[in-house]
C-alpha cells in the first residue's frame, strides 16, 4: 500500500522515515523546497532544477527583488574585500559643489594632505567639489586616497586624484563603508547628501551603534544655525539628548579638525 501511495511522488517528496510517516499533516503530502515547506495545495507543479535549466525568453527577473538582493550582496562583498586592509582611515565629507577657488575647498586639500601625513586614508564619496580637493591633498602628500563614488544620474564619476575607488548603486551600502572603515569624520558645508551621512552618523553614535568616533564639523558660520536649533527647539522639546562635546566638535580650525578626528588612532 505504501509503495502505491508513493507512486504520485517525485523524488522532493517522497519520505520513507518513519518518524516522517508518523507525522503526516492533516493537509496531505509535505513538500520541501530548501528551507520552505508546502502542504496540500500549495505544492508547486515545477521542481528547482528544472526552472534552473528551463529556457527563458524573458528578462524580467533581472529587475526583481530576489536578483536585486544579490547584487546588494555582491557590492558589500567588493566593498569589504577593496577596503579590508586599507588601515586606519578618516572619512572627509562635503559639498560636490564647492568651487575650487573656495575657501573651504583650500581647507579640504589641507586636511586630505595632514591626514595623510600621518600615515592614515582619507576617505570621501568621490566625487568633485570638497571630496575632489580632500583626495588631491591626501594624493600629493603621497597618501591613500580613496573615493566611495555613488551612481547618480546628473553628477560626475569618481575624481582623477582617487587612488582606490568603488562606485555603488545603493547608498546604504556606501554609508556602511563609510562607516566601517572610519576612525574618524571630518564634515565640511555640504547639502542634503552630506546632511544625510552626517546625521545619520550621529544617529549611530548617539545611540551607541558604533564605537567612540570622534566627529568634526568644518566651518562655524555654516553650521552654527543648525546646531543652534538642535541644542534649543529639538533638546528642548524632548526630542534628543545633548550631544557629546567630546564626540562632536565645530571648528574654523583646519589642523585642529585633523587633529580631532585623528584622535582616536594610535601613531603609524
Amino acid at each position: 500500500m505504501q509503495h502505491q501511495a508513493d507512486e504520485g511522488l517525485n523524488d522532493n517528496q517522497r519520505t520513507d522515515a518513519p518518524e516522517q510517516q508518523e507525522s503526516q499533516s492533516p493537509l496531505g503530502d509535505t513538500y520541501h523546497r530548501g528551507p520552505v515547506i508546502m502542504r496540500g495545495h500549495m505544492i508547486p507543479k515545477d521542481n528547482t532544477t528544472g526552472n534552473l535549466l528551463a529556457p527563458v525568453s524573458s528578462t524580467d527577473w533581472l529587475h526583481m527583488d530576489p536578483w536585486r538582493v544579490m547584487r546588494i550582496q555582491s557590492e558589500f562583498v567588493d566593498g569589504f574585500g577593496a577596503l579590508a586592509e586599507l588601515g586606519p582611515a578618516v572619512s572627509i565629507f562635503g559639498s560636490a559643489r564647492t568651487p575650487r577657488i573656495d575657501p573651504v575647498y583650500k581647507a579640504a586639500r589641507h586636511m586630505g594632505k595632514k591626514v595623510a601625513q600621518r600615515g592614515i586614508a582619507v576617505i570621501t564619496g568621490g566625487g568633485p567639489g570638497v571630496m575632489e580637493a580632500a583626495n588631491r591633498g591626501a594624493a600629493l602628500a603621497g597618501g591613500k586616497s580613496v573615493g566611495l563614488g555613488i551612481e547618480l544620474p546628473h553628477e560626475q564619476g569618481v575624481n582623477s586624484w582617487v587612488n582606490l575607488g568603488i562606485s555603488f548603486r545603493y547608498f546604504f551600502v556606501r554609508k556602511t563603508m563609510f562607516v566601517k572603515y572610519s576612525s574618524g569624520v571630518i564634515i565640511c558645508p555640504g547639502g542634503f547628501g552630506t546632511l544625510d551621512e552626517m546625521f545619520e552618523l550621529l544617529t549611530l553614535v548617539q545611540t551607541s551603534k558604533v564605537s567612540s568616533i570622534p566627529v568634526v564639523l568644518y566651518d562655524k558660520q555654516y553650521w552654527q544655525g543648525l546646531f543652534d536649533w538642535l541644542n534649543t527647539t529639538v533638546m528642548e522639546s524632548g526630542m534628543i539628548s545633548a550631544l557629546d562635546p567630546e564626540r562632536v566638535l565645530v571648528t574654523d580650525d583646519a589642523d585642529e579638525a585633523v587633529d580631532v578626528a585623528t584622535s582616536g588612532i594610535g601613531e603609524h
